[in-house]
């Protein structure tokens, strides 16, 4: 692919106020509009002809991804998987004088007229005055997932939250109870981006208010539930949840599903399985009763609970990855065997999925019982 100097809509090019770049499929830059100059700082002298993946650009997105590699590039997504961004993404290019600049950008393949793809176009604009508005809620959310979980030999927990946007529908929860109980509630609010994250910071101060229930766990979901009912009723909202109470002593786990993925369970030996419970999602139906699940813990179990953030992913071929679709990813692995962090997971999925990026927000609990 080439892009003689008498580009046809250069003019035009140049003429838009949101910077756009043009690359061949190594992602060498063919062409450099005025206006991505003035945004970033870099000349189209000092861009075209080398790739972006020399770092001189060095973007990273909003969960601080480097870009320059493949797997989180939204323009080698775009040619990777032949589709063009279905809303704007939010990264941060590098720019010339040295600060970040957060940009928004759209990407999208070019082919050639037998219909090959033979680079990739991204267009993006500065972001900076909304950003800093996105990015004071984005701090606001996350102090609402802090959690301080003492230093407990006999359990490891981790956890890894992207949302879709700066700010999502996810929710989690980790507290101690007393020195052998532990309660963890993650939550999936409909939709995401800001009205869910309203309604996540909703569910935080009912969390607060109610977490001295966390001892009897269906009476916990079956509060909360009523409380959203009254939040989501006029809205045709809902949320799903599961709250899973880890008593070391007695080594056991209960469970409650409001409508949450079941969580697998993983045996020291690496055999997966899938913990069925349902219940009513939060905020459908009010006085709705939950039931609980329990489960004996062996030293070495692993619990690892998602979001649908994880599940609803379609590959190229329209295929569901789903709970087995997971279990087969994960062991692809070597989970558990393989020291693999979540992360990587992230990326597998990402993988796996025929999009620019994830579709939904992710979070991921793994816990760990060590018995030690």
């Amino acid at each position: 692919m080439s892009l003689s100097a008498d580009f046809p809509f250069q003019r035009v090019l140049d003429s838009i106020n949101d910077g756009i770049y043009v690359t061949d499929l190594e992602r060498r830059i063919l062409y450099w509009s005025r206006s991505a100059e003035a945004i970033t700082g870099w000349s189209a002298n000092e861009v075209v002809g080398r790739k972006c993946g020399d770092n001189l650009l060095n973007h990273v997105d909003k969960d601080n991804h480097a870009l320059c590699g493949e797997e989180f590039c939204p323009l080698h997504r775009a040619m990777a998987t032949g589709k063009s961004s279905a809303s704007p993404l939010l990264i941060f290019a590098q720019s010339k004088k040295g600060p970040r600049i957060p940009v928004q950008v759209s990407v999208a393949p070019i082919r050639n007229q037998a219909g090959e793809i033979v680079g990739g176009i991204e267009n993006f604009r500065n972001y900076s005055e909304l950003f800093k508005e996105l990015q004071h809620a984005q701090k606001i959310q996350r102090q609402a997932l802090v959690f301080d979980v003492p230093e407990d030999p006999r359990i490891r927990i981790r956890t890894h939250y992207i949302p879709h946007n700066l700010v999502g529908g996810d929710f989690y929860a980790i507290e101690p109870i007393d020195q052998d109980r532990y309660g963890v509630l993650l939550a999936d609010v409909k939709g995401h981006g800001i009205s869910s994250a309203l309604y996540t910071m909703h569910f935080k101060s009912l969390y607060e208010e109610y977490k001295h229930l966390c001892s009897s766990p269906d009476q916990f979901v079956e509060t909360i539930n009523n409380r959203m009912y009254k939040l989501f009723r006029d809205n045709q909202s809902f949320a799903t949840a599961m709250y899973a109470h880890i008593d070391l002593a007695a080594r056991r786990l209960t469970l409650v599903s409001a409508g949450n993925p079941c969580p697998l369970h993983i045996s020291p030996s690496g055999r997966f399985r899938e913990i069925r419970c349902s219940g009513f999602a939060l905020g459908m139906k009010e006085n709705s009763k939950y039931e609980s699940i329990y489960l004996y813990l062996e030293k070495g179990d692993r619990l690892l609970f998602v979001t649908d953030g994880a599940l609803e992913i379609f590959d190229a071929d329209h295929c569901l990855l789903d709970t087995d679709g997971l279990v087969d990813l994960l062991q692809s692995m070597d989970y558990p065997q393989t020291a693999v962090s979540l992360e990587a997971v992230e990326k597998a999925l990402l993988h796996y999925s025929d999009q620019i990026r994830l579709e939904d927000d992710l979070t991921m609990i793994e816990i760990h019982y060590t018995g030690d």
